[in-house]
C-alpha cells in the first residue's frame, strides 16, 4: 500500500511539472492574506497577444469612410492650395480665395463624381491623394492668383503723412495716414517692357471715369502720380489676377475698395513705389 501511494504522489508530481513545462505556469503559495489560493496558474500560450489586423479588418465588400480634411465653411492656407490644384485641372475657376466656399464644393463633387469616388464635394483622403497625383506644387503666386495676399512691412518713406504707400514685392498698396494703415488692397503693376516706375511721388490729379487717350482702356477711380501712371480700378485683373499686366499703372480689381479710397486720397497726397 506504502509503495502504491509513494508511485501515485510521485505521478501527480510529474504530471504537474509537465503542466508547467507546457503550459507556461506559475506556482504560487498562500498569499498575506492566509487565505489558500490555487497551487497554479495557467497562462495560456498567446494569450495577451494583439488581435491580427484580419482578424480586426472589415468584411469582404466592405468600403471604409474616407476621413473628411475639408468642407464647406472651412478656411485657412490648406483649403487655398486645394483651389489652386483644383484650377489646374480645369474644375474651378474662381479663387484661390481661401474659405471653402459653394463653388469649391461644386468643383470637388465633380472632381470626385469624374473619378468614380462618391460626390459628397467634401475633400477627403483618397480624394486628396488623387488631385496631388494629378497636379504639382502650386507657387506663391498661383496661391494668390487673385489677390489677399498679406501686405509686407511698410517702407520708412511711408510713416508719416498721407501716403499710397505701394509694395512691388508683396504687390500690395497701403493706404497709411500718420503711420496707421488705414486700408490694405491687391494691385498689380507693368508688364516687362511698360514697368511701373519706382520712387517718391504725389498725387497730381483724380479722374473717377478715365479712359486711356493711348491704349482706350477704361481707367476707373484714376488717380495720376507719374505721367500717365496712375492708381486705378482694372476689369482685366478683376477677371484675370496676376496671369495678365498693366501699361505701367498700378491696378486694382477690388471695386468696392478702390472706390473708398478714391473717396479719401487728395491731390498732393504722397505715393511711395518701392520693392
Amino acid at each position: 500500500m506504502r509503495t502504491t501511494g509513494m508511485g501515485r504522489a510521485l505521478a501527480a508530481a510529474v504530471a504537474l511539472s509537465a503542466l508547467v513545462a507546457v503550459g507556461g505556469c506559475t506556482v504560487q503559495d498562500t498569499g498575506g492574506d492566509g487565505r489558500h489560493h490555487l497551487p497554479v496558474h495557467i497562462k495560456l500560450p498567446g494569450a495577451d497577444a494583439k488581435p491580427s489586423a484580419s482578424a480586426t479588418a472589415s468584411a469582404p465588400g466592405t468600403v471604409r469612410a474616407a476621413n473628411v480634411l475639408w468642407a464647406r465653411g472651412d478656411s485657412g492656407m490648406d483649403v487655398r492650395e486645394l483651389q489652386a490644384r483644383l484650377r489646374q485641372v480645369d474644375w474651378l475657376f474662381d479663387g484661390p480665395t481661401g474659405t471653402y466656399d459653394d463653388l469649391t464644393e461644386q468643383a470637388v463633387a465633380g472632381f470626385q463624381g469624374k473619378r468614380g469616388l462618391p460626390k459628397t464635394g467634401r475633400t477627403d483622403t483618397v480624394t486628396w491623394q488623387r488631385l496631388l497625383k494629378m497636379t504639382h506644387e502650386p507657387g506663391k503666386w498661383d496661391l494668390y492668383l487673385m489677390g489677399g495676399q498679406p501686405a509686407g512691412a511698410p517702407d520708412p518713406r511711408c510713416l508719416t503723412g498721407r501716403v499710397l504707400c505701394i509694395d512691388k514685392t508683396s504687390r500690395t498698396l497701403r493706404w497709411m495716414i500718420d503711420g496707421r494703415t488705414v486700408s490694405t488692397m491687391s494691385v498689380r503693376f507693368g508688364a516687362q517692357y511698360t514697368p511701373t516706375r519706382d520712387g517718391v511721388f504725389q498725387v497730381y490729379w483724380k479722374a473717377r471715369d478715365w479712359v486711356s487717350t493711348l491704349y482706350h482702356s477704361p481707367m476707373p477711380y484714376a488717380m495720376f502720380f507719374s505721367g500717365g501712371q496712375a492708381v486705378h480700378f482694372s476689369y482685366d485683373f478683376s477677371a484675370r489676377g496676376y496671369a495678365g499686366g498693366s501699361h505701367g499703372c498700378v491696378n486694382v480689381r477690388d471695386e468696392a475698395a478702390i472706390a473708398s479710397l478714391f473717396a479719401q486720397v487728395r491731390t498732393g497726397d504722397k505715393v511711395v513705389v518701392h520693392q
